[in-house]
């Protein structure tokens, strides 16, 4: 019989448990997950970052600079206090599960006078005492253990945001070392120009000494000289401004930094393309970062469901008490005392249903956020890849435009040095050239940087673990072949399923009244 009652008693204890810890909303549904993206896609490229992705730029001073980055970033530094923190809070959370055991010891001594003392005398009096005392709250309907699944989740959320810190360093790093190597590259190409336009001023100056042009001819001429050289001054700042940021991603102080490139020459284009977008919610940090919000948010609903039932606590205290402290610790001086105590809330004036309800709001705001994170990574990775692809036919077509405007420039240069053609000819192949060179510097940069948002819209290798994940993926689609052709390409596919509205718990009221517990 007495084996019978144990078993019920712990069939009830789980029974209770269970009814008070309920499944995470699911957000990821096959129509809120398209088939495929539907920008074009480098064909025979790689399959997902890597974890060193950065390295594919050829760029050994880049390596290092991120490698230090990741050392010295303030922002990470913060981000890692921050994780710190939230295990501490788990720590503390914890805490609530295992009782709680004091010790603690007395000595008095006190005298009294005859007028205090009965007998008329005085007399001196020694007391001494060494006590314990433990409580323990049996979380039989599980608030502590949805307090410390809340904290567990927020430790978990900590941890993606830093990722997804570093993710943002090491590209904000390449981006920002790019950014220095173009607009140097750009001041070279306005010296280059300055340098052709004076080259043309003393063509000008002789013929004008000459009486061949005129006055007005050679004022054009060093109007335009000192207009190309009015360009390089904002080129510089720019430059200048750009290297005090490096800097700061490293955790240096601006004074006296500097890098070695000059140019964006060297610096290659490595190619990458994503799978299925139902992979690439397991390969964002910040999407992890918001699946692990939401599963808190959760837990600190049933947390706050928990409070409606009464609470349990069980007390114990014993200890030794004397008046000589040679003779405290024997057993005729040992005292014990044990009890238990239930507490219900009866009325509270609406306290613990606002709580509750503010607890189910916090999670209709954190069901928004991670559909919201999911929708922002799909178009992260579809504005990246479209970007990737429209650069580099603009680079391809500037490259072009560069070659025909270089030769038309050296070629009305000789005519005007021999007199075949017109000053104004010249200077218009000029400008021509420079603006061509100059846009295409900004375009390789563009590129450049659209294949740094490409990895770290794909996650820059990084990957949820299995069991970290709450939110269950839809079924797997085929993946789509990529095509054979070189360069990048539209994969076929067919458009994204409409998405329905934010899916919500109903905000029903409880089927209790004031003071009295739901149903779990």
């Amino acid at each position: 019989m007495k084996n019978v009652l144990l078993s019920s008693s712990a069939v009830a204890l789980a029974l209770a448990l269970s009814a008070c810890t309920t499944p995470i909303p699911q957000q990821l549904h096959a129509a809120n997950v398209p088939s495929s993206f539907t920008a074009p896609i480098t064909a025979d490229a790689p399959l997902w970052p890597k974890a060193d992705w950065w390295k594919g730029f050829g760029s050994e001073e880049l390596n290092g600079l991120i490698d230090q980055a990741q050392r010295d970033n303030l922002d990470l530094a913060v981000a890692t206090a921050q994780v710190l923190q939230a295990k501490a809070q788990a720590e503390v959370a914890g805490s609530a599960l295992w009782p709680q055991i004091d010790l603690g010891g007395s000595a008095d001594r006190s005298k009294t006078t005859r007028s205090q003392n009965v007998f008329g005398g005085r007399s001196t009096n020694n007391s001494f005492s060494l006590t314990g005392n433990a409580s323990w709250a049996l979380d039989i309907w599980g608030r502590a253990q949805n307090d410390l699944r809340a904290a567990d989740e927020q430790v978990k959320a900590s941890r993606y945001a830093k990722e997804a810190v570093a993710l943002t360093v090491i590209s904000g790093t390449g981006s920002t070392y790019f950014n220095v190597l173009a607009l140097r590259e750009r001041v070279a190409i306005a010296e280059a120009n300055i340098d052709a336009a004076n080259r043309v001023l003393s063509i000008t100056q002789a013929k004008v000494t000459n009486g061949v042009s005129s006055r007005l001819d050679l004022a054009q001429q060093e109007a335009q000289v000192a207009g190309q050289k009015a360009q390089i001054p904002p080129l510089k700042q720019a430059e200048r401004e750009a290297r005090y940021a490096l800097a700061i991603l490293l955790g240096k102080l601006p004074e006296g930094f500097d890098v070695q490139g000059r140019s964006l020459d060297k610096i290659e284009a490595p190619a990458v393309r994503p799978g299925l977008p139902s992979e690439l919610l397991r390969r964002r940090p910040d999407v992890a970062e918001a699946e692990a919000n939401l599963a808190a948010a959760h837990a600190n609903v049933d947390a706050a469901r928990a409070v409606f039932f009464p609470s349990i606590s069980l007390t114990g205290s014993g200890g030794f008490a004397s008046a000589a402290i040679g003779t405290l610790v024997q057993g005729s001086n040992f005292g014990w005392s044990a009890g238990a105590s239930l507490l219900q809330t009866i009325f509270d004036g609406g306290n613990l249903m606002g709580q509750y309800r503010v607890s189910k709001a916090q999670q209709l705001e954190l069901i928004a956020t991670y559909r919201k994170t999911v929708l922002t990574a799909f178009q992260d990775v579809e504005t990246s890849l479209g970007q990737v692809a429209s650069l580099t036919q603009q680079e391809q077509l500037l490259t072009d435009e560069v070659k025909a405007a270089s030769e038309a420039f050296r070629i009305s240069e000789i005519q005007y040095r021999e007199g075949v053609t017109d000053l104004l000819t010249v200077l218009t192949a000029q400008q021509t050239l420079f603006s061509a060179q100059d846009q295409l510097v900004q375009v390789k940069l563009a590129r450049i940087q659209a294949d740094v948002n490409l990895y770290r819209a794909l996650g820059g290798g990084w990957t949820e673990a299995d069991e970290d994940a709450t939110q269950a993926l839809p079924a797997s689609t085929t993946p789509v072949a990529p095509s054979s052709e070189p360069g990048p390409k539209s994969v076929p596919a067919g458009p994204i399923p409409a998405t329905p509205g934010p899916s919500t718990i109903p905000d029903e009221p409880l089927p209790v009244q004031q003071g009295r517990r739901p149903r779990g």
